[in-house]
């Protein structure tokens, strides 16, 4: 199964420039067949261009007339939740079997981590890869859910205010939104709660992630093992990801219990402490934007099982 699959990427700023550099030096099953941005001067265009990539700075309208598009089978969107929304309907009009990868808040289609539930959404023409802090988070979560029920999640992302961009900046509210809904649906927990920190440290500090879950009570050691193994197999698309110290445990009993607003207030249970660290591969970002690099590699995990799922059908 020799043949890959073209993909073209609508966004051509750091997370599209990012992204083409991952499926050039890294993909088994897709090429990169056009580069798509709205900005005639920028420099993922004129690095898509030098690398021999079709380019257009026209937008979703210019992918369509490129000669190339009628070969695309699979779209990356690294835009806006706004043109999201917009580039769907465009490009169903002419392609409707196209496979989109939503890398914006638009959340059109299902939420896809692809750890916890990809298998799910093979088949779908639209998936949305949450958040950088849901794809570093809602598989710790996911892991505690497998052990025990989860009656609340919460995440805190730390992120470096360096790579923290403008579309970023303007999507706070969508960013805990998406999250927190995200926690809930994908990672199991009865209710969830996320929170973003932009921090302004120099030099630069890589991506910090810490999670805490309350379940019901349950053994430890089960619980640690399970998040040992979620953390490995997220570890195979992003290197970059690890555990920063081990995880930690505390019983709360009945005499002291938890009042979580918007859950309960004598809550008990097993509570689950999980510090994370995410470096990027610094393919074309900085090492210290692991919130960058962990949605690319997200997004290019996902396209590959689609693709090799789309290949092995099509020769079957």
């Amino acid at each position: 199964m020799a043949k890959k699959l073209k993909a073209a990427i609508i966004g051509s700023g750091n997370i599209g420039t990012d992204l083409m550099i991952k499926i050039m030096r890294h993909s088994e099953h897709l090429e990169v067949g056009a580069m798509v941005g709205i900005d005639v001067a920028s420099d993922g265009l004129a690095r898509a261009a030098r690398m021999g990539v079709a380019t257009t700075h026209e937008g979703v309208d210019g992918l369509t007339r490129l000669p190339v598009f009628r070969d695309i089978d699979i779209v990356f969107d690294a835009t806006s939740a706004a043109a999201h929304v917009r580039n769907d309907a465009f490009l169903r009009q002419l392609k409707p079997d196209v496979r989109l990868i939503d890398l914006t808040p638009a959340a059109i289609g299902p939420y896809c981590v692809p750890v916890v539930n990809l298998d799910a959404h093979i088949d779908a023409r639209n998936v949305n890869m949450v958040t950088c802090g849901g794809q570093a988070t809602i598989p710790i979560v996911a892991a505690v859910s497998r052990v025990a029920r989860v009656h609340y999640g919460e995440i805190i992302a730390s992120i470096s205010s360096k790579s923290a961009g403008p579309g970023t900046r303007a999507n706070i509210d969508e960013f805990t939104e998406t999250t927190s809904k995200a926690i809930e649906q994908i990672g199991g927990a009865a209710k969830g709660k996320a929170i973003i920190v932009l921090n302004p440290a120099e030099p630069p500090l890589i991506m910090r992630d810490t999670v805490y879950c309350l379940s019901e009570p349950a053994d430890e050691d089960a619980v640690a093992r399970s998040i040992d193994d979620m953390v490995m197999a997220v570890n195979r698309y992003v290197p970059g990801y690890r555990l920063k110290q081990k995880v930690q445990f505390d019983r709360i009993e009945g005499h002291a219990p938890l009042n979580i607003p918007g859950v309960g207030a004598r809550m008990t249970g097993l509570k689950t402490s999980v510090f994370l660290e995410v470096e990027g591969a610094a393919h074309y970002l900085p090492s210290y934007a692991g919130n960058l690099d962990i949605m690319t590699s997200a997004a290019m995990a996902c396209a590959e099982r689609m693709a090799a799922e789309m290949l092995a059908n099509a020769t079957a």
